[in-house]
């Protein structure tokens, strides 16, 4: 056998000397010929070196509140992707979702929600920032239905962001027909495992976000470890760029009557940053997320509000007020404080760089700017005019010495 192979072996060297040049050669021709063949079978840029084209940033919309934007790593809920959003009732799912929404409109986009539950309140939308006049909404009969409508929108391209509200209402058409008590065992899941499979491309070509909402169920038999699941199978799982789990951990009062509930949402799983982080925030009843409060706790993590006992102070000294209710009050009447703050607070996270918030303050810049021309040509023509004066006032005196020179 070895004598064999040390045969063949200078066969093998002649023949790659027949062909011509190195085998890297070789090789870097074939793949040259298989990229033209791809290119010609389903359009240019079917295939293309990663290299040839600048990574581009993931394009996110705002939860509504800054602490789980931080908590996500990137800024907010990323475009082009999956989210799932699920948790215990009455916890904040749908308002979180409906915050998304409001701030993707506000940046001139479209929205669509999906409402298998027959259940959203357009009042309450309205009151989360929701331009109720302009979302497109669908209450389907089934859950083939609504999936069916969710791919059609999203391939139509227009669309930023798509609520499915919820996974578990989504209810197969052969249940639907059925009667009550038939077994339908994972029509559900295969359900769900087909319209992502179809979805998840068309998401990413549109950039497009779609977030799902979830209910929880509880395993049967379980001893050990987390009895709780959620609906709908595991393909969802699989798909998410983003999964989050939402839960009201205290009751927010006003004396003895409730008027929210603090929130805590953790990131149990992330494809854009580092998952696990966890972030808190108000949920006020007929109001939504809380962006002031949000605010609020984050500048004090990060030394841009200071705290003496009850007192809430800014970095330069000026006082924000006594107590947390009333500062945040403070900085719903004072939006432009609570603007700046939320811009240090994202330069101090590096979630935006010195540029970008230079150029957030770009009007009162060039205000500033307009300002220091007009003081510059108001210096240049004083200037001008004490030269003037000076050359005027300078011919009299050289007049003279030029006479009396003629006189001499």
């Amino acid at each position: 056998m070895a004598a064999q192979a040390a045969k063949s072996a200078p066969k093998v060297a002649q023949t790659a000397k027949k062909s011509g040049g190195k085998p890297q050669d070789n090789r870097a021709a074939a793949l040259a010929t298989a990229l033209q063949q791809v290119e010609k079978s389903y359009g240019k840029g079917a295939v293309m070196r990663l290299g040839d084209h600048p990574h581009q940033q993931v394009d996110v919309i705002p939860t509504g509140s800054i602490a789980l934007d931080l908590a996500l790593g990137i800024g907010g809920l990323p475009r082009g992707r999956v989210v799932e959003i699920y948790g215990p009732e009455s916890s904040g799912k749908t308002t979180l979702a409906l915050h998304v929404v409001a701030n993707a409109q506000r940046g001139g986009g479209v929205a669509a929600f999906i409402d298998a539950e027959h259940a959203l309140d357009p009042e309450y939308a309205r009151k989360l920032g929701v331009d109720t006049d302009q979302l497109i909404v669908s209450q389907p009969d089934n859950g083939e239905q609504a999936l069916e409508i969710a791919d059609m929108l999203v391939r139509s391209g227009a669309l930023d962001v798509i609520v499915i509200d919820s996974v578990a209402a989504l209810v197969p058409k052969a249940e639907i027909e059925g009667d009550m008590g038939d077994s339908h065992v994972g029509l559900q899941a295969r359900l769900m495992s087909q319209a992502l499979r179809k979805l998840t491309p068309a998401l990413a070509q549109t950039n497009t976000m779609a977030i799902f909402i979830n209910q929880l169920r509880e395993k049967i038999g379980v001893f050990f470890g987390n009895p709780e699941t959620t609906t709908g199978g595991m393909a969802l799982k699989f798909y998410s760029s983003v999964r989050m789990d939402i839960r009201r951990i205290q009751t927010i009062k006003d004396g003895d009557s409730a008027i929210g509930s603090r929130t805590r949402v953790k990131v149990v799983k992330n494809k854009m940053a580092p998952p696990f982080k966890s972030a808190e925030f108000d949920v006020l009843y007929g109001e939504g997320i809380s962006r002031e409060g949000s605010i609020l706790d984050m500048g004090l993590e990060c030394d841009l509000i200071r705290k003496s006992g009850s007192w809430f102070t800014l970095a330069n000294g000026d006082q924000l007020g006594q107590g947390r209710e009333k500062c945040r009050l403070y900085l719903k009447e004072n939006p432009q404080i609570c603007d700046d703050l939320e811009r240090q607070i994202r330069v101090a996270y590096g979630l935006i760089s010195e540029p970008e918030a230079e150029d957030a303050d770009s009007p009162k810049k060039d205000g500033d700017a307009a300002s220091a021309a007009k003081a510059n040509a108001a210096t240049a023509g004083t200037t001008s005019k004490g030269q003037d004066a000076g050359a005027a006032a300078a011919k009299p005196a050289g007049a003279d010495s030029a006479a009396k020179a003629a006189e001499a």
